[in-house]
């Protein structure tokens, strides 16, 4: 490349200004190319005195869209509770950064992407280690000789392990061989032990003759709770022992039978005395009943909702009422529960109707873009298609379904008819100016640029609120609901920054237009503004 097509180059490229350029630079054959540390230089684009203004819009716009990318991947990351599901994505969108042409600020999406990267491996490392637990506990057990219960706990651990979390296949198999081999020892060994059961048969009889005495000690005791719990340890404590002489078994568990009756028959008699503690209970349940009525028209759907569940666990918390009684008071209060919820979701379904009238009318602004979006009525249809946007923040959300969808659909046919506008403006501005000097025609590029930047900024801000307006309720609402407003103000802060470059721009379009001579070209610039 000659000095005198470099020289233009060069100060066009130091008249540039945009995030991330310090990793940028224009060698002498006019290549652009990205500087990243610790790596190779990675070609840009090759730019010449003719292409340079849409190459570098070209390579913003690549960057634009990356952008795009990874901030709607940001957004499913902060609400992911699995963010191992995201794992694809993220690799994908780090293979995209990697082998996309683009001009931006990229070294600060590839630390975001890096950062996502570095998570998920401490993820899958935690999922190892909790494996890992699991095979210890299982190689703790393998000589136990609790029979029952470490069978039971194996089978608790190869059930923790189904639910555990993803591992990889390498690592994952070396881990269920350990515990197969632990498991398998432990039963090998129980094998053996049931071999040797015959020999306790008589040692069983020794213990359930020591509980069927024990029982009978007990028989006539007064302390209710604590000789029923004690009864019910000799039951379980019989099952525990297994079998022993079939014609003693019998024996000895008839004795603790009838030693049980005659306790519990003695705790009835005393229980018929708590009657008049029963009667107190009826009437704390009657008054939670009266207040449950009270509330069963409430259309404070939350606050009533709490009210409800606060009563409910009252009446648990209170003791028992008369039988006879009690099924009546139950269906007093179940009715009037019934009767609030049955309203509330009477108007859940109706918030739903609204969603999908909110829906239709979306339809209808969806189809009428697409049928402008092929239009060449440049002004009218623009004036349209913003009235149809205004229309559009107007109406209310619709279903969840449907909203990521149609609003992609509605956004693409806006975009589809601005940019073949934007083709038309170019196309008539290049032949507009075609004779005027490079100052001229820069500082058109520039207006341009800006008002594109200006047009991004704006949809960028009505994509976050659309899906600040469709966050999906969970624990992680309130964190990415913050998040969303501080790059809705950030885009903000940057529109006003952009106005403001606009207004200075046009300025200087103004006299660059006016020093060129009114009379030959101002006329015909102001005409072309006036029709874009």
């Amino acid at each position: 490349m000659t000095a005198e097509q470099l020289d233009p180059l060069r100060n066009w490229w130091q008249e540039l200004s945009f995030a991330g350029k310090e990793h940028y630079r224009l060698d002498d054959e006019g290549n652009i190319t990205l500087a990243i540390s610790g790596m190779a230089e990675v070609p840009v684009g090759n730019v010449a005195e003719e292409n340079r203004d849409a190459l570098l819009k070209q390579l913003q716009d690549q960057f634009d869209a990356a952008l795009a990318k990874v901030t709607e991947l940001e957004v499913e990351w902060l609400a992911a509770e699995d963010k191992l599901k995201l794992a694809d994505k993220v690799e994908h969108l780090k293979e995209h950064l990697a082998h996309t042409r683009m001009v931006g600020d990229v070294i600060r999406l590839i630390r975001i992407v890096d950062t996502w990267e570095t998570d998920l491996k401490q993820l899958t490392e935690e999922h190892y280690q909790e494996r890992l637990k699991i095979v210890e506990a299982a190689e703790a057990l393998a000589d136990s000789t609790d029979w029952k219960e470490t069978a039971n706990q194996f089978k608790e651990l190869v059930e923790k392990w189904k639910h555990s979390g993803y591992l990889d296949k390498h690592r994952s198999d070396k881990l269920w061989h350990r515990l197969e081999a632990a498991r398998t020892r432990f039963m090998e060994r129980k094998r053996v032990h049931q071999d040797d059961e015959e020999r306790d048969l008589l040692v069983a009889l020794d213990l359930k003759i020591e509980l069927a005495e024990q029982a009978e000690k007990l028989a006539m005791s007064e302390t209710w709770k604590s000789t029923t719990e004690e009864f019910q340890k000799i039951v379980e404590k019989w099952k525990t022992l297994g079998r022993t002489l079939p014609k003693k078994n019998e024996e000895l568990w008839q004795r603790i039978m009838k030693a049980r009756s005659a306790f519990f028959d003695r705790k009835q008699e005393h229980y018929n005395k708590v009657q008049a503690e029963q009667e107190a209970n009826y009437a704390t349940k009657l008054a939670l009943v009266e207040k449950a009525e009270a509330l069963r028209e409430s259309t404070e759907w939350a606050k009533t909702a709490q009210a409800f569940a606060q009563l409910m666990e009252e009446w648990k918390k209170t003791g028992r009422i008369p039988q006879d009684r009690g099924d009546e008071l139950w269906k007093r209060f179940l009715a009037a529960q019934d009767q609030f919820f049955t309203a509330k979701h009477k108007h859940t379904d109706d918030t739903r109707a609204s969603l999908v009238a909110n829906y239709e009318v979306k339809q209808g602004l969806l189809r009428r873009a697409e049928q402008l979006k092929n239009s060449s009525r440049w002004g009218e249809v623009t004036g349209e298609l913003n009235q149809l946007m205004e229309e559009w923040k107007k109406t209310g959300p619709v279903p969840r379904e449907h909203s990521d969808r149609i609003w992609n659909e509605f956004i693409a046919a806006r975009k589809h008819f601005f940019a073949r506008k934007d083709e038309n403006k170019v196309f008539r501005k290049e032949q507009a100016i075609a004779n005027r000097s490079a100052r001229v025609e820069q500082a058109h590029n520039l207006v341009r640029k800006v008002r594109q930047e200006i047009t991004d900024e704006e949809e960028k801000i009505l994509d976050f609120n659309n899906a600040l307006e469709n966050i999906t309720p969970g624990k992680k609402a309130e964190e990415l609901r913050e998040h969303l407003e501080v790059l809705i103000g950030d885009s903000n802060a940057r529109l006003k920054r952009l106005r403001e470059k606009l207004a200075a721009a046009e300025e200087e379009l103004k006299g660059v237009n006016e020093s060129e001579g009114r009379h030959h070209s101002g006329k015909g610039d102001k005409k072309q503004e006036a029709e874009n």
